[in-house]
């Protein structure tokens, strides 16, 4: 694959996002320089999102790419400091004892991106229409939201109908973001945001060049400018970082890594995410709608010798990461024995069993080879269908037309997929879906816990899907950049306090 050659700038860093690993603070040493302000940073990445649209485009790139560089909430999250609520465009916030009432003190001299000053009914605005139109992202997420006013061009406030436990952690989400009310961009090929960063370019198929915004109300970004370049292939990804065409790499192969390292201009580290590898299961297609077939499925998986072939990862035996709220260790719950997923098959009456695999191909084909001897061996036929990530969300996630897919889950405390029969996983259960609205309703962090950990041994004890893995990716950091982020990058990558050295 033919690349951009190498920035002025460039030193390396190659990175995938790491999960759970390792918890200790970042490690890369500082620069050898001092920082430069007219620097670019490039970073590879291998997912490219299909429009800029993040308000109704599914995917976790519009996230990776936007969320905190570009477009902003009230309020945020520091995922190196455990997923912390902090301030964005609110600089404070006040929760009544009762749960059900939120008043936030907005943030003065905030401006977007086309120099319109930020406005209290900017904010109203962005939030109503979020909560009202089902085409918008996580709109559901603000279902309960019963009232949103500004009595003052300085104060919002947010009424619900009941206590949410996570109402804060859904205003750092999409349903959060807040957009100039009287704006005519085109969302789907450009944006207007209020970060510290503003979208200058978008090379479709190649690449996103973000610049900083020089109005921002915080700190001005430490970079001139950010290239994210796309580049799916793992080798091509790797020789990029060798070339020195890119300053930092996420989702290095890890048995690549090697020729990142030998370089000697870089550091490899580990993070914390909630990756889920998700072998997802249509729960409303037949065979496997019977739940039998689900678990033979399941048996037939030797867990500990994928994360092994895979050279990375931890195991992981339910929907709720360690990072999560609702986390139990579930290992003990279910373990290779693939005889008896074969005496399960035989009770369900399935013979000679053909399924589809829909995998999007950013994927290591190493996943689907496993999965195809593993199901071999239990005499199902899979048959695999590589396709990019656009037609996964299109035929799998839109459209539910698929046996079995695999993707990562990237994203934080999304057990709720679990509790609704309409997601793509078409796993219907009322005493999950009723365990999930008292864990939310809740004001207490325990008992909202507990809640959600029996939800999710109900979840795994029905086979409703296989996790694969618990993602432990690597991530490279050149030693001329300093300050890159760490935990949860392929969620949410915040670039602003990234600093690269003068040459």
């Amino acid at each position: 694959m033919l690349r951009r050659t190498a920035l002025a700038t460039s030193a390396l860093l190659i990175g995938a996002l790491l999960l759970t690993s390792c918890t200790g603070p970042n490690t890369a040493p500082n620069p050898a320089g001092e920082a430069n302000p007219d620097a670019t940073l490039t970073v590879r990445l291998s997912l490219e999102p299909s429009n800029l649209d993040i308000r109704r485009t599914a995917g976790a790139a519009l996230e990776q790419a936007l969320i905190d560089n570009v477009y902003q909430g009230l309020v945020t999250r520091d995922a190196d400091q455990n997923n912390a609520i902090v301030p964005a465009l609110a600089t404070e916030w006040n929760v009544s004892s009762d749960g059900l009432t939120y008043t936030f003190t907005l943030r003065d001299g905030v401006t977007f991106h086309d120099g319109s000053e930020l406005t209290a009914d900017d904010v109203v605005t962005s939030l109503q229409t979020a909560k009202d139109d089902a085409t918008i992202a996580d709109s559901a997420d603000l279902a309960d939201v019963t009232s949103i006013a500004s009595p003052d061009a300085s104060t919002i406030v947010l009424t619900l109908a009941q206590p949410n436990i996570d109402f804060l952690f859904t205003l750092t989400g999409r349903a959060g973001l807040v957009f100039n009310s009287g704006d005519t961009t085109n969302l789907q090929t450009a944006a207007n945001g209020t970060g510290p960063f503003r979208v200058d370019s978008w090379n479709t198929g190649q690449s996103l060049t973000l610049a900083r915004y020089d109005g921002y109300w915080g700190e001005k970004a430490g970079v001139a400018e950010v290239v994210l370049d796309y580049i799916p292939d793992n080798s091509a990804a790797v020789n990029a970082a060798v070339n020195g065409d890119v300053d930092v790499a996420l989702e290095i192969d890890p048995e690549l890594q090697s020729q990142v390292e030998g370089i000697g201009t870089f550091t490899i580290e580990s993070g914390l995410t909630t990756d889920k590898g998700t072998l997802a299961f249509n729960n409303q297609r037949a065979p496997l709608n019977d739940q039998r077939v689900r678990e033979a499925l399941r048996l037939a998986i030797d867990h500990d010798a994928l994360v092994e072939t895979l050279g990375y990862g931890e195991t992981l035996y339910g929907p709720i990461p360690p990072l999560d709220p609702g986390y139990e260790d579930l290992s003990g719950t279910i373990a290779f024995d693939p005889d008896r997923s074969r005496e399960l098959l035989a009770e369900a009456g399935v013979q000679n069993l053909g399924l589809t695999l829909t995998i999007p191909n950013v994927y290591p084909g190493t996943i689907a080879t496993f999965l195809v001897s593993s199901f071999a061996d239990i005499g199902v036929t899979l048959q695999v269908e590589q396709v990019d990530f656009t037609a996964w969300l299109q035929d799998v996630y839109t459209n539910k037309d698929y046996d079995l897919s695999f993707v990562r889950h990237v994203e934080a405390r999304d057990f709720g997929n679990w509790a609704n029969p309409s997601y793509y996983f078409g796993f219907d259960n009322p005493e999950v879906q009723s365990l999930y609205t008292q864990a939310l309703a809740t004001t207490d962090e325990q008992q909202s816990s507990d809640l959600l950990a029996e939800a999710a041994r109900i979840v795994s004890d029905q086979d409703a899907a296989d996790w694969l893995f618990l993602s432990t990716p690597l991530t490279a950091v050149g030693t001329n950049v300093a300050n890159f982020p760490k935990n949860s990058l392929n969620v949410r990558l915040p670039l602003a306090g990234v600093t690269v050295a003068a040459e």
